[in-house]
């Protein structure tokens, strides 16, 4: 009989799969950055990055099943439609991006600004995706805990990886995206880049 936990693992181990894949593509783009003359900034934060993720993992597992976390319902539903929205927010981001898109901070001098897809209504739509994930991940099977802790980790992460970023895109990316938000689109934002466009 298959159980919700089951499920839950199951997905679990799908969003592992993903992340892995990511991690490939991450490799192989970094590698094409790099020979048009990229170079990569803020380096020393990425092992702690990649550390928080994995272990996030783990906790919603560890959590679902040593605590018996019984799925809750309603809200459960609600965060797994979150997960879902979050996960193709993501892949909308990887693939506007192209090969620009890394999971380190890798810029290539004089490439400019990708300002299609989600980066028409927000600067950091996959940060976005991550951060709802990080709370609808463990909440789809009632892993409360793991979901406070590792939001909460992971905005001490983005307060120090945000600003390294933006600071390393430059000045043409900082015009670009001034009039944007770094998170939550604001209704007029497209349509005033449709106009400016």
């Amino acid at each position: 009989m298959v159980t919700s936990v089951t499920l839950y693992l199951g997905g679990l181990g799908l969003l592992a799969a993903e992340r892995l894949g990511e991690l490939a593509l991450s490799r192989r783009n970094a590698r094409r950055a790099f020979a048009q003359g990229g170079y990569e900034v803020a380096a020393g934060h990425f092992g702690a990055m990649a550390t928080l993720h994995t272990l996030f993992l783990v906790a919603c597992a560890v959590e679902v099943v040593w605590c018996r976390r019984a799925c809750p319902g309603a809200i459960g539903a609600v965060a797994c439609a979150a997960a879902l929205a979050a996960q193709a927010l993501r892949q909308w981001a990887i693939a506007t991006l192209g090969d620009r898109w890394n999971v380190r901070i890798i810029v290539v001098p004089g490439a400019p600004p990708v300002t299609a897809g989600p980066y028409r209504l927000v600067r950091h739509p996959n940060y976005l995706a991550v951060v709802v994930e990080l709370a609808a991940v463990p909440l789809a099977h009632g892993a409360w805990l793991t979901a406070v802790a590792f939001s909460l980790a992971n905005a001490l992460m983005l307060r120090v990886r945000i600003p390294a970023e933006e600071a390393a895109l430059g000045g043409v990316w900082a015009a670009t995206f001034a009039p944007l938000p770094r998170f939550l689109p604001r209704a007029a934002s497209g349509a005033r880049r449709s106009a400016d466009g």
